[in-house]
């Protein structure tokens, strides 16, 4: 069984554009942070990924933006792996607002890369323990 990550952040200036909700492309860079937030208290981030020479890598992207999502707004991502077989799975991310509607959300297909090789390889007991897989 596959883990699930929640992640919350409060909506900043950074985040909005001039019509004062998050701008398209932030979502990409939220969605992103979450997934970090997710790998690397089970021991892959950054220096792992540069350690062992894989780290993962997106595929496809499919975005959906469901409400609007203003400034000063506290968001949560939960994150929750739907399936991963052989080299490629799929990841769902959900913004969620505090009312626990659904705002965004994302399904991220993705693999684990090397680095080295310049090529997809299986998922390893690492990158497994990663994604909260049994």
């Amino acid at each position: 069984m596959a883990a699930e990550g929640n992640y919350q952040f409060l909506v900043r200036e950074v985040h909005v554009d001039s019509y004062g909700h998050i701008n398209n492309a932030t979502y990409l860079s939220l969605y992103e942070e979450a997934r970090w937030e997710m790998i690397t208290p089970r021991g892959y981030g950054f220096a792992e990924i540069h350690k062992l020479k894989q780290g993962p890598v997106i595929l496809e992207v499919n975005l959906k933006f469901l409400k609007e999502i203003r400034l000063r707004e506290t968001i949560t991502i939960k994150t929750t792996l739907l399936h991963y077989a052989g080299k490629v799975g799929q990841l769902k991310q959900e913004m969620l607002k505090e009312d626990g509607s659904v705002a965004s959300e994302a399904v991220f297909t993705f693999g684990l890369f090397d680095i080295k090789a310049r090529k997809l390889i299986e998922a390893t007991p690492e990158w497994k323990y990663a994604l909260g897989i049994s």
